[in-house]
Formats: structure tokens, sequence, C-alpha cells
């Protein structure tokens, strides 16, 4: 059942309306001053022909669809505040002075949505489709409340001249852009997205940017601008740029180039920078550095002997805007090769490799890593060898990472009692122990239940032999 207004005239004056059915108005609307309150608790049409006007309060529970051209703001509040998921249709901008958004389970705008007041967020996201249509702040227009639970996934369109940060985001974190210092009055529709793209394709002096996130910055109308962008370590990794050499980027089809700025803050922790006054739009933005990321730390490369080939292993630490590692293989000790091209997991975390070298071993075999970062920058590892006689004797761990033990392979060569640690990454021992090797075989460590995940060293020794390793706990 629907309630259809199809009278010339409905004013609604010092009194409320409560209406618990759908409501299509094709007359005039009109709710007089604040003290009036017009309450919808289903879904709100406006039809092509009607006209809505807004001086009160204004609730709706549930969808609400304009198609009326042209329609005035007022000077009241439209409340957003379902229970259940709400859109926003039609085919004209629903306009309103005053929005409250209140619904946790969040408003999908299918249509405009054009605020000429003040938009407080107090609960839910509001995505918008991908049309795309607009979460709209009009000239003067402000918003409070937008935090990582409550912005807009998706676009917002700001038109004026006054400075303005838009409450953008995904939809796990707010990652809010700002426009400064406009030298005229315009329109500037911004997004926010993950996982930049063409991020090596950059031009001097920029040798990096951020590969995580960045923004896209249309420029409809006025002149020049400036962008200020920030990071949060704590919701997106950022890369471990130096302070001094972030500038902020824009990608002009090409190349990423430097827009200039002096960045402010921790690239640890939070900061920002802002870019210098440019005109040109239209593109994404994000930021980038003039100097290389500090080298990866390389914890651990090893490579052991098995029966019959050889097994090599490295563990790299805080992994991050690296694209591949190529394991090369010297039989001279001189003239390396690859013989292994591994891309990089780049999750800012401790991350294991390995590679069964399974090629003839006559002698010695030298292994390193050739290291390739998304700037295209070249770094080299230590060499580690092994030898065809390696076997004689043999200590390795059998599987790593480990899940509840750590299995060890003794050969019979290096029998006897051996102590044991296992210490985390800041050099405390987490457990201890003995192992008594007898003949050659598989001996097990079990591990305390108590242990989390995360890289361990292992040291087992006596007075002759040692076997040191990272471990990676699953």
């Amino acid at each position: 059942m629907k309630i259809i207004i199809t009278t010339c005239l409905l004013f609604i004056y010092h009194n409320a309306l409560l209406a618990q059915v759908n409501v299509q108005n094709s007359g005039i609307l009109y709710i007089g001053s604040a003290s009036d309150t017009f309450f919808v608790a289903s879904s709100f049409t406006n039809t092509t022909g009607a006209a809505l006007t807004n001086n009160g309060a204004f609730y709706v529970k549930q969808d609400i669809s304009n198609g009326q051209a042209s329609m005035a703001a007022g000077s009241g509040t439209l409340f957003l505040n379902g229970i259940t998921a709400q859109s926003v249709n039609g085919t004209q901008s629903f306009k309103t002075y005053n929005l409250v958004t209140n619904n946790a389970a969040g408003i999908t705008l299918n249509n405009n949505l054009s605020v000429s007041g003040t938009h407080n967020f107090v609960a839910g996201m509001i995505t918008t489709a991908a049309t795309p249509n607009y979460m709209i702040y009009e000239a003067g227009s402000s918003y409070s409340g937008s935090n990582d639970s409550r912005h807009v996934n998706g676009w917002v369109k700001k038109i004026g001249s006054t400075n303005f940060i838009f409450p953008v985001g995904s939809v796990t974190y707010e990652r809010p852009v700002a426009l400064i210092n406009l030298s005229a009055a315009g329109e500037f529709n911004v997004r926010y997205s993950r996982t930049t793209p063409n991020r090596v394709s950059v031009y001097n002096p920029l040798v990096y940017v951020d590969s995580a996130e960045y923004w896209t910055i249309n420029k409809i109308s006025g002149s020049a601008a400036q962008v200020t962008m920030n990071w949060d370590n704590s919701k997106v990794s950022f890369p471990g740029f130096m302070l001094t050499d972030v500038k902020a980027a824009s990608y002009d089809g090409t190349f990423w180039r430097s827009i200039g700025g002096v960045a402010t803050g921790s690239t640890i922790t939070t900061g920002s920078i802002t870019s210098s006054s440019i005109t040109a739009f239209n593109r994404n933005f994000t930021i980038g550095s003039t100097a290389y990321v500090l080298p990866i730390k390389i914890i651990s490369f090893t490579a052991g002997r098995m029966n019959d080939y050889t097994k090599l292993n490295w563990v790299i630490g805080s992994e991050l805007n690296v694209a591949r590692y190529e394991l090369q293989r010297s039989d001279d000790g001189i003239n390396f090769y690859t013989i292994s091209t591994q891309a990089a997991f780049n999750r800012n975390s401790t991350e294991l490799y390995s590679y069964d070298d399974r090629k003839a071993l006559n002698g010695t075999a030298f292994y390193r890593l050739k290291i390739t970062d998304m700037a295209t920058q070249i770094n080299y590892s230590h060499i580690v060898t092994v030898s065809a006689n390696a076997t004689d004797k043999l200590f390795y761990v059998i599987t790593n990472p480990v899940d509840t033990k750590i299995d060890l392979y003794a050969s019979a060569a290096i029998k006897g009692m051996y102590n044991y640690s296992i210490a985390n990454t800041g050099g405390q021992i987490v457990q201890s122990g003995t192992v008594d090797i007898k003949n050659a075989g598989t001996y097990t460590i079990y591990l305390r239940p108590y242990l989390a995940a995360g890289a361990y060293i292992l040291i087992v020794q006596n007075e002759t032999n040692r076997l040191q390793k990272m471990i990676i706990k699953k």
C-alpha cells in the first residue's frame, strides 16, 4: 500500500505527520518550519512532476527516490536512519540542506545526494554506485563525524572555492585527501582506491611511488589548487621512505611525476604532504620518493645438501617494494646464471622462500640472490656454498615453516648429545633442551604450545658441531 500525495498542496505547519507505508509525492509537499516533522517509516518517492521543500525535519527509514528537476534544498534536515540497508534512487539529484546519515547497515547512492548545509555522519558507510553517482557537498557546505566506520566508499563531489577534506576511503578505513588554496571556485570529484597502477613508470626525480593506495581527482571546472595527501601505517602500510625524500606525485597517463611538496610527520607512523599549486587534474595522485628505500633485510640465506639435491632457503624481513628474486648458481664462483625466479609478496612482513636445486653437483656450487625492486634497482645477497661431500656431516631442518614440531635430520657422522635453544628475533630464549643423536635419522623437537606464529632462531650445538637456522612457525 502507498500513500500518494496528488493534491495541489500539502502544507505541514507546527505538527508531525507520521506515515507507516510507502509514500509517493505527486503534488506539492511543503514541510514548513524547523518545528515540523515528516516521518516516513517505509520508502519515499518524489515523482517527476512533484515539488518538495523541506524546511523542517524529514525522516525516511527506507529508500528514497527523486525525479523532480531542480529540487529545492530548503532549510531543513533529511534524516536517513533506517535499520536495514537504504538506497538513494531516481533520475534527479536528491537535495537537502542538512543531512544526518545514521544507518549502521549502510546507504547506497544510486543517484546523487546533495548537501548545502551540514552533513553529520552518525553511523554506517555511504557507498556510491559506479555509474558514477556522487555524495555532493555544495558551496559552503561541511560535514562532521566521519571515521573508519562511517565515510564515503566511492565518489565525493565538492563545489566552491574553500578548502575541503574529502571524506573518502575503503570499506575498512577512511583515507581522506584535501584540496586547499583554490585559486577560483570549481567543481572537483574524488575517489580513493587501493593498489597503485603503473607504479614502476616513474619520471626523474621520482624513483618510487607508494604501491598500496592512491586517489583519483577529477576537475570539472576551476583552476589551480594544492593537494594534501597523508599516510597512516596503522591502516595501510607505507614504504620506508626518508621523510626528506617524500614528494607528492601524479600520473599523467605515461609517468608518475613529482608535483613537489615538503612532507611532515614520520614515515614509520603518520604524516602528510601538500603538493605545489597545480592545474593538471583528471588523473591519479599518490605519494612518491626521490630516493630508494633502504635495502631489504635478508634475515637468512642458506643452502643445504640433501641426498641428491640442494635445498635453498631465504628469509626476508619487512619485505616491501620488491619486484622479484632471481636465485643464481655458479659452478666456478665467478660466472652466475639464474636457476629460479620468484615474485615477491610485498606484505611488509617476514617472508620465507625456498627452492630445490636438482642439478648434478660436482665439486662445489655457489649461490646468490639477485634482488630487483619496483624501481628496477638491483642488489645482490651474500654467496653461500655447497660441496659434493657435504652429506658426510649432514645436519638440517627437514621442513620449514613448522607447525607443532621441528624435525631434524642428522647423519651418523655427527652423533652425540646436543643442546638446543629457540630464540625470538629479539634474542630472548623461549625454549631450550637437549637432543641425543645416536644414529643417522630424524629427530624431533616438539614446540611449546604457547609459542606464537612468527620467526625464531634455532641453534643446535655441542663441542664439535653447530646448526643455526631461521624457523618460521605457522
